[in-house]
């Protein structure tokens, strides 16, 4: 079985804690969307939508976070022999959580010359790949089109309320959740939980801890106790720690810096 994924993508944290809370062995494979890997001509054949992460174990492929998680859930009852009660509760959950989408979020939080340089040279690598792979160029084209799209969608204050609007709904509901349970659906950690966690994450990883989590204390609480995890510790904490939080980051900025520099000389 491989994954490919990268740290910082949100989606990727909620597969990668799933795996580790079904202890199930994996093959990982970095694919950094902020240098145009997942725009690479092999990838893009696996997977045209570009997206992460993307879960292979033979020939079935899955890309959607939440059909990945729900495949693990699946594959852990055939390995286990075990077949647990059906828990719709958890289900509603994970369809909840899946329905915010962070991407403009993300985005519109993100300093705008910083968000900016990347989204140029995105569409770079997307006309470039459009001249190395012609089979490929229609469906590289669409995700030109989606980039100029994304550019001015981002500029939309309206948009921008709208997603933030949409998160502090679930977080409420969240911390209404949480004033009755230990976890998200009931007392005991399950897949829910794995979806609902990289969102905190990221929301510190932004820096709006203040805004969003520690004004709902049973919110608070509750990412207190999960960062207790060893999932979590893998899959997220270990890239929050200390100079380990920039390390990637630093990383992809260096990469950016040196091919502008290469285009100008």
């Amino acid at each position: 079985m491989q994954l490919y994924h990268h740290p910082y993508s949100l989606d990727s944290q909620k597969v990668r804690m799933a795996l580790e809370e079904k202890g199930i062995d994996y093959t990982s494979y970095h694919v950094n969307p902020l240098t145009g890997k997942n725009m690479s001509v092999d990838f893009f054949r696996m997977n045209p939508s570009a997206k992460l992460p993307v879960f292979q174990n033979g020939a079935h492929v899955i890309y959607r976070a939440i059909d990945i998680i729900q495949y693990l859930d699946r594959l852990a009852v055939h390995l286990s022999g075990e077949i647990p009660p059906v828990n719709t509760e958890v289900h509603q959950w994970m369809q909840k959580v899946d329905a915010w989408n962070p991407k403009m979020f993300t985005l519109t939080h993100t300093p705008v010359k910083y968000r900016a340089f990347v989204s140029k040279f995105i569409r770079r690598v997307l006309i470039a790949r459009m001249a190395e792979a012609p089979d490929l160029a229609s469906m590289y084209h669409v995700k030109l089109r989606e980039a100029y799209e994304t550019e001015d969608k981002v500029k939309d204050p309206e948009i921008m309320k709208q997603s933030e609007e949409e998160l502090s709904k679930l977080l409420d509901d969240v911390e209404a959740q949480l004033s009755k349970t230990k976890y998200l659906a009931g007392d005991e950690f399950s897949p829910a939980d794995s979806m609902f966690i990289p969102i905190l994450a990221r929301i510190t990883l932004l820096d709006l801890d203040e805004e969003y989590i520690s004004c709902r204390p049973k919110i608070l609480e509750y990412y207190n106790l999960v960062k207790h995890r060893p999932s979590y510790k893998i899959a997220i904490g270990k890239y929050f720690n200390g100079w380990k939080k920039y390390r990637t980051l630093f990383k992809t900025s260096f990469f950016l810096c040196v091919r502008t520099l290469l285009r100008r000389y």
